[in-house]
Formats: C-alpha cells, structure tokens, sequence
C-alpha cells in the first residue's frame, strides 16, 4: 500500500513515460478533482513557514505536489479551483487571490503559494518535463547557497572557514546580544557584533563571503552604526537593518549606510516589495517561495527585481518549496543566492525525493515536475476538498478575464 501511494504522488520517474498521452490539444481537458493537505511532523511552528504538504488531483491521473499554509487556508483556497482546469496557472492564482473581493494576507498567500506549486508540478508532469524547463530552461549550471547556522567548528574564525571550504558562497551570522528573556542593549550588541564579523572575515578569507542579519531588532540609529562599522569588513549583503512594517523607512536609511541592503523576509506578494525594488532602495529581495504566493507570482518578483537591478536572496523554507526555487533559480538571468540552515544535507521521511544539494550548492535535475516525491503514509492528512465553493460572487470582462467584484 505505501509503494502505490508513492508512485501516486510521484507520479512516475522519467520524463519520456509522461510525455507522449499529453500534448497542448489535450491540456485544457483535465480539471482539477480533490485537494489535500497533510500535516508533516517536521514542520517549523511558524505560521508563515510551514512546511506542510498539499495536493492536488485531477481527472487525468496527475496529482501535483506543493507546500505551506494552513488546514483553513488551504480548504477555503482548494474549493475554490475544484473543477477548474489546472493547467490555467495564472487565471487560477488571479482566481485564489481576488476570488474573496478582500486582498489575502500574508498567511493566505502561503497557502495560494502551496496550491500554486502544485499546478505547475502537474503541468511539468504532463509535458513530462522538468519545471524549469517551463519558465525557459537553464541560465545557470547551479546556485550558489549561503549557510545560515552553519555547524560549529571550534571558533568562529574556524566555522567560517569551514562553510567556505564546504563550498558554501558565503557564511552568515546574526547579530549579538541576548537571545533569552534578558534585557536586549542595543549599543553593547553593535560593539560585539563588529568585534564577531571581524573574525567572520578573518575566517572566510579574502576569497570567501559573509553576511549578517540585523533580525530587524536594532533601533535606527544603531542600524546606522552598525552598518558603518561593518563597512570595511565588506559583507556580501546585510538583513533587515530596522523593523519591516514601514517599508517607506528605506528611503531615509538608504544614504546614510553603504552596505548592500537585503529586505524581504516578512512580506508576501510584489505588492510589499515594490517600492524597496522601483526606488532602488535595496540590493537584494528575500522574498521567498511559497510565502510570496507560489511559482507564479515569483518570476514576476524576478522581473521587477531584474529590471532595477535588485538580486535574489531567498528566505529558506520547507524541502519542497526549495526544490521550487531551484527550478526559478536556474532560469533566471540576475544574481540567485540560495539560504540553505546547517550544512545544508538534511532527509525528511515523507520526501524520498526533493532537492539535489552537494557541495555547498543547489543542482537542477531532470525529474519530471519539480522533481519530488511524496510518501502519503508518512503525513497525516487533515482535510480533503471535493466540493467547489465560492461564497464571493465572481465578475469578468468580455474577453473572460476576471475582474474585481
């Protein structure tokens, strides 16, 4: 019974077994049947970084495989597609984001994310194809990570190093101070974080990459500080130097420091990063996937970033959702740096198969989809949508396109 659930959800291995029953004329038959979310004990508890797991079938045998939400979200956002033809990508996002008249939030847009993931594992898998040959084929050979907690080697100097030498891009730390319930004293944690990336840059070497995360808990002036000390030490980018509800803030910040600026990790869609991105007011977006709503909405995140000459630096998140940025990683033409925790080499039960990382990157292969497989009988599944819902009356203009209602 677990054999056949795995081969359910892979769907087949090869590309040429997919490939031949499916065609452009035979696509917009199929419609979407069922949706599932199963719960997966390696979930982070963080609401906006879950990891959980998300299916969706349809009437020509392919079941697609995404990640993230919630049991509400993704039940409330899986009514609304039943029936639908999966292979509309676009007209679907468009349908999950405007269907309740009320933009989502942020935590809805995760789940229109998981859901999104899904379609274009199907619509891969029925051209029997990779995704990232979907979105244009390969720019790049690979994409380079970054390690966010890389495991102790002795000193800092020698874990540096030692990120370096396992072919990591660069090293990243966070700021110092207290972490428990202890008062937090900004100014002491500028003066100690300077005297620790002073021994990350001795350690990385003049070859090798660093970068810090402010984890937004600096007031503004200490940001300032902070950013002038590190100046020389010459880090490859610095993360969420102040609070991010104020994103307008960065046009008062920006001048007054010169170390690369990567902002993101808190939003959702484009709409949060727009202005950081048009106003050049960052070097790096950390928006990440499925948090921003998915595949779809990710490349256009891409454009905007590669017409200002903004970078990738996305947030990690859960094995799936990183073997999707791989796909929009090796497309895309701008600069991609992928955060990778630890050493980077982790298993999950529920996943035989997910993402290719080796030597301190991220590989592209040419598994069908996205590329992972999916073990039913190691998740539990919490809920299973049959039954289309919309609540929200639905208006479109004449050539069929939606509008709001």
């Amino acid at each position: 019974m677990r054999r056949r659930k795995l081969l359910k959800y892979s769907l087949l291995g090869s590309a040429s077994a997919l490939a031949a029953p499916f065609s452009w004329a035979a696509l917009p038959k199929a419609k979407v049947t069922r949706v599932r979310f199963y719960r997966v004990s390696d979930s982070r508890p963080i609401f906006n970084q879950s990891s959980h797991i998300v299916t969706v079938e349809t009437d020509v045998g392919i079941t697609g495989i995404g990640e993230g939400g919630s049991q509400d979200t993704v039940g409330q956002l899986g009514a609304m597609i039943i029936g639908e033809n999966p292979f509309r990508i676009e007209h679907l996002w468009q349908l999950m984001y405007r269907g309740y008249f009320y933009p989502p939030g942020r935590e809805k847009i995760h789940a229109l994310g998981a859901i999104d993931l899904a379609l274009w594992d199907i619509t891969a898998k029925a051209f029997g194809v990779p995704v990232w040959q979907l979105l244009g084929g390969r720019t790049r050979n690979h994409v380079e990570c970054y390690s966010t907690g890389f495991p102790r080697q002795g000193s800092l100097r020698d874990t540096a190093r030692a990120c370096i030498e396992a072919g990591f891009r660069a090293f990243r730390t966070g700021g110092a101070g207290s972490r428990g319930d202890g008062p937090y004293r900004h100014r002491q944690a500028v003066d100690e974080t300077f005297e620790m990336c002073k021994e990350i840059r001795a350690g990385v070497g003049d070859e090798g990459d660093w970068a810090i995360d402010y984890h937004t808990r600096f007031d503004f002036p200490d940001a300032v500080r902070l950013s002038t000390l590190l100046e020389p030490l010459r880090p490859v980018f610095c993360e969420d130097l102040v609070r991010s509800e104020n994103p307008e803030v960065y046009r008062t910040l920006r001048p007054l420091v010169k170390v690369p600026i990567a902002v993101g990790e808190h939003f959702g869609d484009r709409w949060d990063a727009n202005v950081l991105i048009e106003n050049r007011l960052i070097d790096y977006s950390r928006v990440s996937i499925p948090n921003c709503g998915g595949i779809t909405e990710y490349m256009k995140l891409a454009a905007l970033c590669e017409t200002h000459y903004v970078g990738l630096i996305p947030h990690f998140t859960g094995p799936v959702s990183e073997a999707a940025l791989v796909h929009c990683g090796v497309s895309l033409p701008g600069p991609v740096i992928m955060e990778m925790t630890g050493s980077g080499a982790r298993t999950h039960p529920h996943l035989p198969a997910h993402y290719d990382f080796r030597n301190g990157k991220m590989w592209p292969n040419d598994r069908v989809g996205l590329g992972v497989e999916f073990d039913a009988a190691q998740a539990e599944l919490a809920i299973e949508v049959t039954e289309r819902s919309r609540p929200i009356p639905l208006l479109s203009r004449p050539d069929g396109s939606l509008t709001n209602w």
